[in-house]
C-alpha cells in the first residue's frame, strides 16, 4: 500500500516548491538570461532597480490577492479601490488642505471601508465573490469618477511626499520597495506560518468541509478582504507619489494583471493551493517581460498576447490536473502529467523567444537606412510617444516621422500607450532612460504626472522634446508646437460664427476631460466668445476619450437633451466623424459639425455637406518635426536664444523661446479636400 497523501492545507507550511515553482523560476531565469543579450542596458543593477520599482504597487494588489484566490475567492475592485483612495487622498491634501500624514490616513480608511463593504457582502451574506466584487469594481470606480467629474486631477505635491514613488536610499534602492518587502513578509508569515493561513487552503480545497472541522470561515475570508481593501489602498498612495499625479482613472486594468501574475505563479484559480513565493516569481516574470521589451522597443500591446497566451495555457494545464487528480491519487500516473506541464511550459518560453528575436531581427531589418553617411558608429535613437497609438491622428504622424529618420540615417522607436495612459507615458519614458536613446519626444497625456521622470531624462544627458501637447517648461528641451492654442480656438469659434451669424447654441466635444492642451483650447473658445462672438452659447462640454463611437454617443445624446443646439465643434480627430455619422442618421439638416480632424476620415462628411470645416496643420509634417528636431536637439544644433530653425524639407521654423511653431492651422472644407492627403 501507498503511504496516505497529506492534504493540501498541510502542505501550506512547507518551504519546498511543491506547485513547481522551480518551473517558473527556470524560465524567469531563462527570460532574464534572453533579454540580457538582446536588449540594451538590461543586465544593470539600475534597470534590476527600476523593474523592482515598478513591480511595487502591482505586486502589493498581487500579495493581497494571493490568499483570496487560495481560499477559493476573487477580487475584481482592487484596480477600482486604487482609483477611489487616490482620489480621497488627492482631494483631502488639495481641496481640503490636510496635512499629508492625516491625507494618508483618511484614504486608508477608505481602503479599509472598500474591504469591509466585499468581506460583508462575501463573509457576511455568502454572496458570490465575482457578483459582488464586480459590482464594487464598477460603484468604486464610478464613485471616483463622480467626485472628479472624470476630469479633475489633483497634482502639485510636496516633494517630501513624492519621495515615497521616486526617491532611492543611497541613490540606488526604491524607498516603496522597503514598504513591498514588509508586506510581502507580513503576508508569507500569515499565509504560510499562521493557523489563519493553513485555514485558508482548507477552505479553498473544500470549503463544507472546513467548516465541518470547526473552521471559522466566514471570519476568515472576511480578514482577508478587509486586508485587500487596506493593500490596494496602500498601492494607490504609492502610485500617487510615484506619478505625482491622483485621479479617478488610476489603477484601471491593475486587477487583472494582478491575478494573471498570482496565478501564473501556481496558485489554482480553483482554490487550495498557492505560495506567496510562487506570486512574485510570477510578478516578476511579467514585469521582466514588459521591461525587456520595452528596451527592445517591441510594440506594447505584444506583452498583453504573450501574457495572454500563457495564462490560457496555465489556468488549461491546473484544469486537468485537477481533473486528473479526482480519477486518481496514484504517483505513478502523476508523473506524465507532471512531464506534460514542463513540456507545456517549456514550449511557450520557446515560443515566446523565439518571438522576441525573430520580432527583433525585423525591427533590426526594417529600420531606415538613410543616405547621409555616417560620421561614427554610433547611430542615434530617437524615440518617439503618441498619446494613444490607435488614433488616426498619430497614426498619420507616424508616417512623418518615419520619413524624416529615412532621410537622415536615424534609428526611430516609435511606441506609446494603446489607450490615454500617463502611468505606461511614464514606464515607457524610464525604460528608454535605461536603453540610452538619444532624445526622447512625447506627447504628453498629464504634464503634472510625466515632467518628473522627464527631468530624469534631461539629467541623464538626453534631449527632450514634447509634442502635441507640453510638459513643464523646465522638464523639456523644446515643445514643438503645431500651432498656438489662442489661434486654435479663435479658428474654430470664428468659423462657428460664421456658419451661425444669428447666434445660437453649440456644444463641444473634446477627448479626454483632463487633456490639458484640449482643456486650454476650450478656456480660448470660451474667451473669443465673450470677447468677438456673443451672440454664440456655449451649452455642453462632453468627453470622447478619442473614440469615434463615443463621440457618436454623446453626439445623439447632445441633440435628445439640447434640441436647439445648431452646431457640434468637436476638438478631438476621432470625434468628428463620430458626430457626423450621429447627425446624419438623426436627419437633422439644421445642425453642422466642425473640428480639429484629419481630411480623410472625414472626406465622406464634408462632401455630403454633414461636416462644414475641419481645421488642422499637416500632420505628416508634424510627425517629420518630431524626429527631425530630436535629432536636431540630440547633436546639440539648435539654440534656445534661436528665433528659427531649419527643418530638412520643412524649410525654416520660426521660434518662440524654446517653442518650435510648426505653421498656423488650415481650414479644410470641399474646395481642398481633395487636394489633401492625411
Amino acid at each position: 500500500m501507498h503511504p496516505s497523501k497529506p492534504s493540501r492545507a498541510n502542505l501550506a507550511g512547507r518551504t519546498s516548491f511543491q506547485n513547481g515553482e522551480w518551473i517558473l523560476l527556470l524560465a524567469l531565469l531563462a527570460e532574464a538570461a534572453l533579454f540580457s543579450v538582446l536588449a540594451p542596458g538590461f543586465f544593470t543593477l539600475a534597470n534590476l532597480f527600476e523593474i523592482l520599482r515598478f513591480s511595487v504597487e502591482l505586486g502589493l494588489l498581487s500579495i493581497a490577492l494571493t490568499p483570496i484566490i487560495i481560499a477559493g475567492g476573487i477580487d475584481l475592485s482592487v484596480g477600482s479601490t486604487v482609483g477611489l483612495t487616490a482620489v480621497i487622498f488627492g482631494l483631502a491634501w488639495h481641496s481640503g488642505h490636510l496635512p499629508i500624514p492625516l491625507a494618508i490616513l483618511i484614504a486608508l480608511l477608505i481602503g479599509l471601508a472598500s474591504g469591509a463593504l466585499n468581506a460583508l457582502m462575501i463573509a457576511g451574506l455568502r454572496l458570490p465573490a465575482l457578483i459582488v466584487t464586480l459590482g464594487t469594481y464598477s460603484l468604486y470606480r464610478g464613485i471616483a469618477e463622480g467626485i472628479t467629474h472624470g476630469a479633475v486631477s489633483y497634482t502639485g505635491f510636496p516633494k517630501s511626499f513624492l519621495l515615497l514613488g521616486q526617491g532611492y536610499l543611497w541613490h540606488t534602492i526604491p524607498i516603496q520597495l522597503t514598504i513591498f518587502l514588509l508586506v510581502a513578509i507580513g503576508y508569507a508569515l500569515l499565509l504560510h506560518r499562521s493557523v489563519i493561513g493553513r485555514a485558508l487552503y482548507a477552505i479553498g480545497f473544500n470549503p463544507e468541509g472546513a467548516r465541518y472541522a470547526g473552521i471559522p470561515v466566514q471570519r476568515r475570508l472576511a480578514l482577508v478582504y478587509l486586508l485587500s481593501g487596506i493593500v490596494s489602498s496602500l498601492a494607490a498612495i504609492i502610485y500617487v507619489a510615484h506619478l505625482g499625479l491622483a485621479k479617478s482613472d488610476l489603477g484601471t486594468g491593475f486587477e487583472l494583471s494582478a491575478i494573471a501574475a498570482v496565478v501564473l505563479g501556481g496558485t489554482s484559480v480553483f482554490g487550495g493551493r498557492g505560495t506567496l513565493f510562487g506570486t512574485l516569481l510570477g510578478l516578476f516574470f511579467l514585469s521582466i517581460l514588459q521591461n525587456g521589451m520595452h528596451l527592445l522597443a517591441l510594440p506594447s500591446e505584444l506583452t498583453g498576447v504573450l501574457i495572454g497566451t500563457l495564462l490560457l495555457a496555465i489556468v488549461s494545464i491546473d484544469r486537468l490536473r485537477t481533473k486528473r487528480n479526482s480519477i486518481t491519487t496514484s504517483e505513478e500516473k502523476r508523473r506524465p502529467k507532471t512531464q506534460k506541464q514542463i513540456a507545456a511550459i517549456a514550449a511557450l518560453l520557446l515560443v515566446a523567444a523565439l518571438a522576441f528575436i525573430a520580432l527583433r531581427s525585423r525591427n533590426n531589418s526594417s529600420t531606415p537606412k538613410g543616405t547621409r553617411p555616417a560620421t561614427t558608429n554610433h547611430r542615434p535613437v530617437i524615440a518617439v510617444m503618441p498619446k494613444a497609438k490607435g488614433d488616426p491622428y498619430f497614426i498619420s504622424a507616424r508616417a512623418g516621422a518615419e520619413e524624416a529618420a529615412q532621410a537622415l540615417g536615424i534609428d526611430l522607436i516609435w511606441d506609446g500607450p494603446t489607450s490615454l495612459d500617463a502611468s505606461q507615458q511614464n514606464e515607457l519614458v524610464e525604460n528608454w532612460i535605461t536603453r540610452g536613446v538619444d532624445a526622447i519626444v512625447v506627447a504628453v497625456e498629464n504634464k503634472g504626472s510625466i515632467s518628473t521622470v522627464l527631468r530624469k531624462a534631461r539629467q541623464h544627458g538626453i534631449s527632450v522634446l514634447t509634442w502635441d501637447a507640453d510638459a513643464e517648461p523646465d522638464a523639456r528641451d523644446f515643445f514643438l508646437n503645431q500651432a498656438t492654442p489662442e489661434g486654435i480656438a479663435n479658428t474654430l469659434t470664428d468659423e462657428a460664427a460664421r456658419l451661425m451669424p444669428a447666434g445660437g447654441q453649440f456644444a463641444i466635444i473634446t477627448g479626454a476631460l483632463s487633456a490639458e492642451n484640449q482643456n486650454e483650447w476650450i478656456a480660448y473658445i470660451k474667451k473669443r466668445v465673450a470677447a468677438k462672438h456673443p451672440q454664440l452659447i456655449l451649452s455642453t462640454i462632453q468627453p470622447s476619450d478619442d473614440d469615434r463611437d463615443k463621440a457618436f454617443t454623446q453626439t445623439q445624446t447632445i441633440l435628445k437633451v439640447f434640441p436647439q443646439v445648431k452646431l457640434i465643434m468637436d476638438i478631438s480627430a476621432p470625434a468628428v466623424p463620430g458626430s457626423a455619422e450621429a447627425v446624419q442618421q438623426s436627419g437633422r439638416k439644421d445642425v453642422d459639425v466642425i473640428g480639429l480632424s484629419l481630411p480623410n476620415i472625414c472626406k465622406p462628411y464634408v462632401k455630403s455637406g454633414v461636416v462644414q470645416t475641419i481645421v488642422l496643420w499637416n500632420t505628416r509634417d508634424l510627425g517629420y518635426l518630431t524626429v527631425y528636431a530630436g535629432w536636431l536637439s540630440s547633436q546639440k544644433q539648435i539654440s534656445k536664444e534661436a528665433t528659427s530653425i531649419a527643418a530638412g524639407r520643412l524649410g525654416k521654423l520660426q521660434m518662440r523661446g524654446t517653442e518650435i511653431i510648426l505653421g498656423t492651422p488650415l481650414i479644410i472644407n470641399k474646395d481642398n479636400i481633395d487636394h489633401l492627403d492625411f
